[in-house]
């Protein structure tokens, strides 16, 4: 059993974690199947936007307690300084993830703790479930977060969630976690899949080297306090944009049917 599933229709991929008998824990065979699946989504071109979920009941219960407990470190590892690469070989999945040239919603339906919440805020977008929680629990396993978790949850909340979240043990549910920022929508369960599909085509229906480009301008734009070097950054992508192919067709399109209606009145 592959413990992951991907279908592609109408340009849109949908990447299911299938391991609900763990709640959909990250192992290390599925961090590969999911780096491998991204690769592939990313190399054959059949899909424009990316869908993550899990198999009910949960969206992600984070890393395997298995695994993270081989991936410690022995005091002798550490004093040898051990870097960390078990640890660094789950972080890998939602690592990929983040780093995908294309966009990432994850419709999260049930439990994203500790890893599977780094998975969460690993996607461009993040919709949430009715029954959702976002639990990070790092500290609740005497565990300090890893992964670039409180980096990630900062930049989605803000200090004082993050704090609520990491050093208060809050947990959020779907609709609290609108409230905060962290997803943005929480809709009813059964619909979660439609509304995740429905925004993910829009940007699949959109050339696909274009929201490429514009997501690395969106990753670039956080870093940038100059407004000027924000414009110019803006006005080489523009520029490219204008060059290619498919705006010359969109434009010819749009011409023509202001035209028609011209015509018609």
């Amino acid at each position: 059993m592959s413990e992951l599933r991907v279908d592609v229709e109408g340009g849109v991929a949908l990447v299911t974690l299938d391991a609900p008998q763990r709640r959909n824990a990250l192992t290390l065979d599925l961090v590969a199947r999911l780096v491998d699946a991204f690769d592939d989504l990313e190399g054959n071109g059949d899909a424009g936007a990316v869908i993550i979920t899990g198999a009910p009941p949960a969206f992600c219960a984070g890393a395997s307690l298995g695994h993270l407990g081989r991936a410690a470190a022995s005091p002798e590892d550490r004093a040898a300084g051990d870097r960390g690469d078990g640890l660094r070989a789950i972080y890998d999945g939602f690592l990929r993830v983040g780093r995908s040239s294309l966009p990432t919603i994850a419709a999260v339906n049930g439990a994203a703790v500790g890893a599977g919440m780094n998975l969460a805020l690993a996607c461009d977008l993040r919709l949430a479930a009715r029954s959702a929680r976002f639990d990070t629990r790092f500290l609740q396993l005497g565990l300090h977060p890893g992964g670039g978790h409180t980096w990630m949850l900062d930049r989605a909340v803000g200090p004082q969630t993050a704090a609520a979240t990491v050093l208060f043990g809050e947990v959020l549910g779907g609709p609290e976690a609108e409230r905060c920022g962290l997803v943005w929508r929480c809709v009813d369960d059964e619909v979660l899949l439609d509304e995740a599909r429905s925004l993910a085509a829009r940007a699949a229906a959109a050339p696909r080297a274009l929201t490429q480009r514009v997501k690395q301008t969106l990753k670039a734009v956080p870093a940038i306090d100059d407004p000027d070097e924000a414009v110019d950054l803006e006005l080489a992508a523009q520029l490219w944009s204008m060059g290619q192919p498919e705006f010359g067709a969109r434009l010819a399109a749009l011409e023509a049917r202001v035209s028609g209606r011209a015509a018609a009145d």
